[in-house]
C-alpha cells in the first residue's frame, strides 16, 4: 500500500511548493497517524492557511503554540495537519532547514521568526533613496545567520537615468556584501528581472526590506500578475505604507516560491555572531594575523586590522559598522545566555583595569617629567 505522503498525488500537488523526498521521509511518522502534509502559506492570529494535496485548508495552531516565540508556526513551515475536522488543527511542524530570525522590540530580548525553510534571502533596497550600507550589512548578517543565501536587489533602477551611475551603486553595495550577488532591477522596465527569476527559480525565497523598497511591486513582476497590493511611496521620504501586512507564500511561474514580508522598520540582530562574521569576512580574515588571539582591534599592538585601517586597505566605515553590529549582538546574547553575560562582565572588568593602569602610567610619567 502506498503511503499518503509519498503518493504521486501529494508530490504533484506539493512539489511546486518545495516538497521533496527528504521532506517525505521526515513526514513518515505523521503519515502513519493519518495526518496530511502541507506547507504554510500564511499565518494570521493563531490560524494559518496550509496548501495540501486536498487543496488550501484553514487550520488552527493551538496545539503548536509554545511559550518560545521561535517555535510558533510560521510562513514556510512544513506541517502535519488533520485530514478532517472543523476546525482542523496543525499537530506539529517538521524540523526547519533554515529560519530567518530577528530580535523583537521587547525588553526581554526575544527572537521573532519571520520565515522558515528559505533558500534565498532577497534584500530589496530602493535606489529612490540614498544607499544605507550599514542597514544592508545588518540585513545581510541576519540572512547569513538564517542559513539562506543572501541576494541584494537594488529596486527602482529606472529612477537612476545614468547606467554608469547604476553600475557605481552596484559596486558600492558589493563592497558591503562580499560573496553576495548584487542585482539592479526595474519592475517598470523589466530590466534585471530575468536574471533574478532564474536565481530564485530553484527554491524558496523571502523578500526583505523597508517599507517603500518596492517589494510588493517586485513580487508582482516575478509572479507576472498583480497579486500584491501596491501603493506609492511618500515623496517626502520614500517610505511606504505597509501594503503587505502578513507573510504570504506564492508560487512563481518560472519555478520556486516567494515569501513576501511586511516592511521592517527595525531589524535587530538575534544571536547572529556567525552572520556578522560572514558579512565582514575580510576583517575576520585580517584578525587571524593579529598578535593576540583575543584582540579587540582597538589599540592593541600588532593588530592586523588596525594596520589595514591605517594603510587604507580597510575602510573606516566598514570597521565602525563591524564593531557596532558585534556590540549589539553581544548585548542580545548576554541577555539570553548567563555564561556569555558573565564572560562579557569579566572582559569589561579586564579592559577597565587595563585602562586604569594606562592612565596611572601616564600620570606617573608626567609627574616624573
Amino acid at each position: 500500500m502506498t503511503s499518503i505522503s509519498t503518493s504521486s498525488a501529494v508530490f504533484s500537488a506539493l512539489a511546486p511548493y518545495g516538497w521533496d523526498d527528504a521532506w517525505a521521509d521526515e513526514f513518515a511518522p505523521y503519515d502513519a497517524e493519518g495526518l496530511l502534509p502541507g506547507r504554510v502559506v500564511r499565518v494570521d492570529r493563531g490560524q494559518c492557511d496550509v496548501v495540501t494535496a486536498d487543496g488550501l485548508v484553514r487550520a488552527d495552531t493551538a496545539f503548536v503554540t509554545p511559550h518560545d516565540p521561535l517555535r510558533v508556526v510560521c510562513t514556510g513551515d512544513w506541517v502535519a495537519v488533520e485530514a478532517t475536522g472543523n476546525p482542523r488543527y496543525v499537530r506539529t511542524y517538521l524540523p526547519r532547514r533554515t529560519a530567518f530570525v530577528r530580535s523583537t522590540s521587547s525588553k526581554r530580548s526575544e527572537g521573532q521568526i519571520l520565515a522558515a525553510n528559505v533558500d534565498f534571502a532577497i534584500i530589496a533596497v530602493s535606489l529612490a533613496l540614498e544607499l544605507d550600507l550599514g542597514r544592508i550589512e545588518r540585513f545581510l548578517a541576519l540572512a547569513w545567520e538564517s542559513g539562506a543565501q543572501p541576494l541584494v536587489v537594488l529596486t527602482k533602477a529606472d529612477l537612476v537615468p545614468d547606467p554608469a551611475g547604476v553600475g557605481h551603486l552596484v559596486q558600492d553595495v558589493e563592497t558591503a556584501a562580499p560573496g553576495v550577488q548584487v542585482l539592479a532591477v526595474s519592475s517598470t522596465d523589466g530590466d534585471g528581472l530575468d536574471v533574478l527569476g532564474a536565481v530564485v527559480s530553484g527554491g524558496t525565497s523571502v523578500l526583505l526590506g523597508q517599507s517603500g523598497a518596492g517589494k510588493s511591486t517586485l513580487a508582482n513582476a516575478l509572479i507576472g500578475e498583480d497579486v500584491m497590493d501596491v501603493r506609492a511611496a511618500r515623496d517626502v521620504d520614500g517610505k511606504g505604507r505597509h501594503t503587505t501586512t502578513t507573510r504570504n507564500l506564492l508560487v512563481l511561474p518560472g519555478g520556486g516560491v516567494l515569501i513576501d514580508t511586511p516592511g521592517l522598520r527595525g531589524v535587530g540582530l538575534f544571536d547572529a555572531g556567525s552572520g556578522v562574521g560572514q558579512v565582514f569576512a575580510e576583517i575576520e580574515e585580517l584578525a587571524q594575523d593579529c598578535r593576540f588571539l583575543d584582540c579587540a582591534h582597538l589599540a592593541e599592538p600588532g593588530c592586523a586590522v588596525l594596520a589595514a585601517l591605517a594603510s587604507g586597505v580597510l575602510p573606516e566605515r566598514r570597521l565602525d559598522s563591524y564593531r557596532k553590529l558585534l556590540r549589539e549582538n553581544q548585548r542580545i546574547v548576554a541577555k539570553t545566555d548567563v555564561r556569555v553575560r558573565n564572560e562579557l562582565r569579566r572582559e569589561w572588568k579586564r579592559r577597565g583595569a587595563q585602562g586604569r593602569a594606562a592612565m596611572e602610567a601616564k600620570r606617573g610619567k608626567r609627574a616624573w617629567q
